[in-house]
Order: structure tokens, then sequence, then C-alpha cells
């Protein structure tokens, strides 16, 4: 049965707080899982802070897509996450792969086209991967990481596991056909996914409203018969992992398939390389900072909970910031691929002469 839309109205923070802590995937949770969840926003946001300083230094080149002001989200994904459970994405990746385990390490070396990076310098800031997490990207063609997405579920499911795959987008990217062919044949194959729309409000830089029609963009499931739900608070990271573990469960036990549209915000603009002012008001992105940082609003409550204390957020805060810069460090020191590399990663059958099949050239000079 699919959900009917709701009036969305502005969240009562504290309300909020309580209910989604009330919630049986957290009530349960003690005091080292809730600052997990803190330090790993808190390594996220420093991460993302220490990249662009490198971008503006030079050191990163072509597209950066900070993930800063939607820590909250990548965090609850992860935090709920099985042995048979998937993560795909876009662009806007560095977030996610922080919060599966990845290192700082290797994912700035990527940034900086370093061999020594997740992609050995291939992908750079769009294209992190590492299957044994079960991170599967880092896609830079709005869209194209849904079907992907839609194929690992459905690989879930030939094999009989008890799993599921999020693949996560972008507002603006709800509007691709691949997107809507996806739905399609996971409604058609019921099969184990959970279609993430992280709804920042802007795509590249137009609005929701002057984009896209119906009341939400998770509404759009019901045209496939598809369950969705919607997350008002997305700098909630509690509610974000409630709703979540809900459409997991759906997901692992019934097979069914999900569309979660999580209402968001991010403080830069699409890339560092775009403005971020010129479709809205810096107004706006201050009261946002100033009232609805996933960071801060959490903060808040495991101080309230007496789970924090000052002491605790400034150690996390400055191994978070020494990780980083450590980070960079690494980066600045490894070395480039060499020109051989760039033959090795691409056919399989390359990188494994003995057992070759085929016949031809794999590559033309």
């Amino acid at each position: 049965m699919s959900k009917k839309a709701t009036t969305s109205k502005k969240p009562d923070e504290g309300a909020t707080a309580t209910n989604s802590r009330q919630a049986p995937v957290n009530a349960k949770l003690g005091a080292d899982e809730l600052i997990k969840f803190y330090r790993d926003m808190v390594r996220i946001r420093r991460f993302e802070e220490r990249c662009l300083r490198a971008y503006q230094q030079g050191k990163i080149g072509g597209f950066l897509h900070l993930y800063i002001g939607q820590e909250s989200i990548a965090v609850a994904c992860a935090s709920v996450m099985g042995k048979d459970d998937h993560i795909i994405t876009a662009y806007r990746d560095h977030g996610h792969a922080l919060a599966v385990g990845m290192g700082m390490n290797e994912c700035m070396a990527e940034n900086f086209g370093k061999v020594t990076g997740c992609s050995q310098g291939k992908g750079g800031s769009m294209h992190y991967f590492d299957p044994t997490r079960n991170f599967w990207g880092g896609h830079g063609i709005v869209g194209g990481q849904i079907p992907l997405g839609t194929g690992l579920a459905f690989a879930l499911k030939y094999k009989g596991r008890k799993g599921a795959a999020m693949a996560f987008m972008g507002d603006g990217a709800v509007n691709q056909g691949a997107v809507h062919e996806a739905y399609n044949l996971a409604a058609l194959w019921n099969l184990p996914v959970i279609f993430v729309v992280e709804n920042n409000g802007y795509s590249m830089g137009t609005s929701q409203a002057r984009s896209s029609a119906a009341p939400s963009l998770a509404q759009r499931a019901e045209g496939y018969g598809m369950n969705w739900e919607i997350s008002e608070n997305g700098h909630d990271v509690l509610e974000v992992r409630d709703k979540f573990a809900r459409l997991l469960k759906l997901a692992h036990d019934e097979s069914k398939p999900s569309v979660l549209e999580i209402r968001t915000y991010r403080y830069r603009g699409h890339s560092v390389a775009d403005p971020d002012t010129t479709y809205r008001e810096k107004k706006e992105i201050e009261e946002y900072k100033a009232t609805r940082d996933p960071i801060m609003t959490y903060e808040r409550q495991l101080v309230a909970e007496g789970v924090l204390t000052e002491a605790l957020i400034k150690q996390i805060d400055e191994a978070a910031r020494a990780e980083a810069e450590t980070s960079a460090q690494f980066a600045e020191q490894s070395p480039f691929p060499t020109v051989e590399d760039i033959k090795k990663h691409v056919y399989w059958e390359a990188d494994n002469p003995a057992d070759r099949k085929s016949v031809g050239s794999l590559f033309f000079d």
C-alpha cells in the first residue's frame, strides 16, 4: 500500500528529537553508539572543510561536491546497514564513503589524483569506490547510478541473500528517465531496494518548485505501486535512522522496494566551482545553520541527555581536524599514477592475461 502525501510543515525540533529518540531502533542505543554517530558526522564535516581548502589551493582538480550540511543522512544509513546491505550514490559521495568506514587518507588521495587513492587516482572526488565495504560509488552521470543500484538489488534477490541496496540521488536526478525505468523494474520484480532522494531543494541551482511537479518527489512512487516515505527533518540523524531501519526491514522481509525522500540542505554551491548565493539568499543559509545544522542539533540533544560533555566535544573535534590534516599531507606526499597505469583496471582480461579468452586488441594506441 502506498502512502499518501501530507502537508509539509516546519518541523518542531524539540518534539522531533524526542520522538525519534524513542523510536524502537533508537531507544536501546547506548552512549557509545550515540557518540559514534556524532563523531562520524564531525569527521565528515572536517574532512569536507579540508577538501575545500585543498581545492582553493589548487591541489584538487575538476569538480568538488561537498556534503556539508547533509552529514546526518549518510551516517544514519550506514549505522543500520547489515552485511548484505549495499550503497551506491552520485557524485556527492564523500560523506557516504567515510560513513561506511573508508579512510580519510585514501579518499583525500583520490581527490588529489594520486595512486594511493581508493580508485588509484583515476576517479577523483566523484568516483570513490570500496566494494569490500559494500560501497559502489560515486557516479558522475546524473541518475546513472539508480539502474545500477536496482541491479545490485536484483543480484541480492537472485542469490537469495537477505540484504538490500540503497540507491542515493539528489532531487534533480528524480526527473531523469533512467530513474523511472529503474522504479518500474524494481516494482515489477519486487526488488529489495530503497531509492533515497537527498532533497536539498535546489538541484544544481534551480529550486524544486520551479523544476519538479507534484506535491513531493517521493509521491511519484505511487505511479509504480511502491511504498514511499518522507523524512521532513533530514538534519535529525535519529529520525533518518528510524526511516532507514523501517524500510530496510520491508526490503529484507518482503523484498519490497521503497522511495525515501529526505529533506536536507547543503551549505555550499552544487560544486565548489558553482555560486551558492545567486539562487538563494545568504540569510536562508545562515538561518538553516543556526536552527537545523545536523551536528549542532544532535550535539545539543546529547549534551541535554548527559551523553556528551564540553571536554569530549572538543576532543572529538580536534581529533577530526588532525585526521583531516594528516590525510591532506598523505595525499600531497603520495605519487601520481604512471602513464602505464592508464591501461590497468579497465578490462579484467588485460589484468589477467593468463586467463584471457578473447582475441583481438583491447587497447588502441
